[in-house]
């Protein structure tokens, strides 16, 4: 992301400061969609493309500096200016970085510390926006993002100006020092990032959003608008190509206001902003009165587009540290989330003001050989980085649970009270929490996303036990230590067939934007199975409340997800069927807060009225009706009149806000075997 000062710059020729007061304008524009989508303005829906715009400008912007630099040495001095982007966008990215770590350690859970860090260290290398891309990331969709997701296009922008320059001056060699076919090879690089970036789409979003490869166009966008307004062309000089401008301008107002999280993005979508973008500079290149010049050069929008970076830098922390400090089950109003962006503005201002703007010109810098100012910028890495791992080993030194001891649990009853602290006989612990999993996650038997193996795992010897295939998502996998338990007794035999972010509905299904094929074949392959091995009873359990990314409409999620159920069940010839009621939903993950709630935890537990999408329940229940299978409803061990305790005696419920710790599903045997043993007869 460019800063400020890249919008000026004195050419050794001596020709006068080509700084544009429209793109500094730009640039603002560009900030406030960001920060205001980010604060939830429901409006400007699209207002996440602000980032492309910033990317267009950077690539125009670099670019421009880097041919000046090949016009009038003939070379690029890279030492020079890596040391000088490292002046621009180092001190205020890393010192910012900094604060959101302590910032963290101060008001967000312990538990999440370890993820504070990670994102710190990967901010410190410079490859955020690969640590995302690995993660899965869904940027439009996040519900509890990283205090550092922002930094990802810090990170495709710093990748960008590693590879950018030398590649400019190895085609500028090739070509013969020929700027014009040097353009060529700067469009040809352009146009194979963009069918990258469209092809990657139908493979992975998230490595799509998130990796240079992919992104690379949109800079490369504004370097052919570099280029371009370098060839003199006529119709450059012509005042009506200022209104091209203004069609910028409307393109950018289409793309805020229509483009939402359900818009593919990137991909062919993200044309629109970088275009409307190119159409500004180009626009505003032109003489006389007919471009948006004017309005772009308003004050207001000078000052945001002088602190836009720091702006960009400081805005996300303030909106992400205090949500997850009252808890993400309670959004924060947007009134209040207006005022943390506006709190931003002053911060922003105070360090474009004292720590970007002054470091650029710092003398003892840059009066000094590049080397010095790589030192240092390793040297600030390596600060943050060890302010990162402080605060992680501070954290993994507090207490996660009292000192006290809950009472063990015998038999589980239903109408639970819940435990009212963190006993110190908590099972799991809370650091233990999100590795409580079922046995077949380690052995294969839950099949992965990509995998279409259909064939099942079996549990229990004894043959004259009933055979119960257990068949769904992660949701039905919870299930499987109770339904284990009950194969080592000897009271079935268990086939598992269950497949991550797969359920049994019959349902056409994306997964990252991308058509999720393995889960059809998977589950035809699943119910080819049932009907030549006829079971006693098929288990269907599935994690609906997530409204899994569905192909085509989705206006009506409940009435196409009780279809999808009936279908399934209509397609099992023979077995008895039984769904199994799902288990309630928190938007947070239990373990995190009881980590900051370890005398109360109480305050942890989910509200029956909010635990469940009564549509769903209401869908599922329909089904069941509708095909004459049975509906099976344990959630009275869960739930008591009131809440869903999230520990029950010494025993922790969920390991993140929607799945069984594989540790309390055990304790569920003796109850799932009191609602299977009728369906079983």
């Amino acid at each position: 992301m460019t800063t400020a000062a890249d919008l000026t710059s004195q050419p050794r020729t001596g020709r006068k400061s080509n700084f544009r007061p429209d793109v500094q304008g730009l640039r603002a524009i560009a900030v406030l969609l960001v920060v205001l989508y980010h604060a939830g303005v429901g409006a400007l829906s699209g207002g996440f493309a602000g980032v492309d715009v910033f990317f267009v400008i950077s690539g125009f912007l670099i670019t421009t500096h880097l041919l000046e630099s090949l016009e009038a040495e003939g070379r690029i001095s890279f030492g020079r200016f890596y040391a000088k982007r490292a002046r621009r966008i180092l001190p205020a990215s890393l010192l910012v970085a900094a604060l959101t770590v302590v910032a963290a350690w101060l008001w967000m859970p312990p538990l999440l510390m370890s993820e504070v860090a990670e994102g710190a260290v990967a901010t410190a290398l410079y490859l955020p926006n690969i640590l995302f891309a690995i993660d899965g990331t869904n940027y439009l969709a996040e519900t509890s993002p990283s205090v550092f997701q922002h930094y990802w296009s810090l990170g495709i922008e710093e990748q960008f100006y590693l590879f950018w320059p030398a590649l400019l001056a190895l085609g500028f060699w090739l070509c013969r020092r020929s700027e014009r076919r040097l353009l060529w090879v700067a469009a040809a690089l352009t146009l194979a990032s963009f069918l990258l970036c469209v092809v990657g789409m139908g493979i992975s979003q998230p490595w799509t959003f998130f990796s240079l490869p992919t992104r690379a166009w949109e800079l490369g966008a504004g370097a052919l608008t570099a280029f371009l307004l370098r060839t003199g062309a006529a119709w450059l000089r012509r005042p009506a190509t200022g209104l091209l401008s203004w069609i910028g301008v409307a393109a950018l107002a289409v793309t805020a206001l229509l483009y939402d999280a359900a818009t593919p993005f990137p991909g062919y979508t993200a044309a629109l902003p970088v275009l409307a973008t190119v159409l500004l500079i180009v626009g505003g290149a032109a003489p006389g009165s007919l471009h948006a010049n004017r309005v772009l050069s308003l004050r207001p929008f000078q000052f945001f587009g002088a602190i836009s970076y720091s702006l960009y830098l400081v805005h996300w922390p303030l909106q992400v540290i205090p949500q997850v400090a009252v808890g993400e089950d309670d959004p924060l109003p947007l009134w209040a989330s207006l005022l943390l962006a506006a709190v931003a503005v002053p911060l922003a201002w105070l360090l474009f003001r004292f720590v970007e703007r002054p470091v650029i010109g710092w003398h003892v810098l840059r009066a000094r050989t590049p080397l010095l100012t790589g030192m240092a910028a390793a040297a600030a890495s390596l600060s943050l980085i060890a302010t990162a791992g402080a605060v992680h080993v501070g954290a993994a030194q507090r207490d996660t649970a009292t000192d006290r001891t809950a009472e063990e649990v015998g038999d589980l009853t239903q109408d639970p009270a819940g435990t009212a602290f963190v006993p110190a006989n908590l099972q799991p612990s809370l650091d233990e929490a999100d590795s409580d999993n079922p046995s077949i996650y380690d052995d294969g038997c839950h099949r992965s996303q990509g995998s279409t193996d259909a064939s099942g795992c079996q549990v229990g010897d004894d043959p004259d036990a009933p055979l119960v295939f257990l068949f769904g998502d992660s949701h039905a996998a919870s299930w499987y230590p109770a339904l284990a338990e009950l194969a080592e007794q000897g009271r079935i035999r268990l086939d598992t067939n269950t497949k991550s972010s797969c359920p049994s509905a019959d349902l056409p299904l994306l997964l990252e934007g991308v058509e999720y094929t393995e889960c059809a074949q998977w589950r035809a392959g699943v119910l080819e199975r049932i009907g030549q091995e006829q079971p006693d009873l098929v288990l269907l359990a599935n994690y609906g409340a997530s409204e899994p990314e569905l192909e085509g409409e989705t206006d009506d999620f409940a009435a196409r997800w009780q279809s999808g159920m009936e279908s399934t069940i209509e397609a099992i010839d023979g077995p008895e069927v039984a769904v199994l009621a799902d288990v309630p939903h928190d938007p947070e993950t239990p373990a995190v807060c009881l980590s900051d709630e370890l005398e109360n935890a109480g305050e942890c537990a989910t509200p029956i009225s909010s635990a469940f999408d009564p549509r769903i329940v209401r869908a599922e229940r329909a089904a069941a009706e509708a095909t004459g299978a049975d509906y099976l409803d344990l959630t009275p061990y869960l739930c008591n009149d009131e809440t869903c305790p999230v520990i029950i005696g010494d025993l922790l419920v969920y390991r993140d806000g929607h799945h069984l710790t594989a540790t309390f599903s055990t304790k569920l045997a003796p109850p799932l075997w009191e609602e299977l043993r009728p369906v079983l007869k």
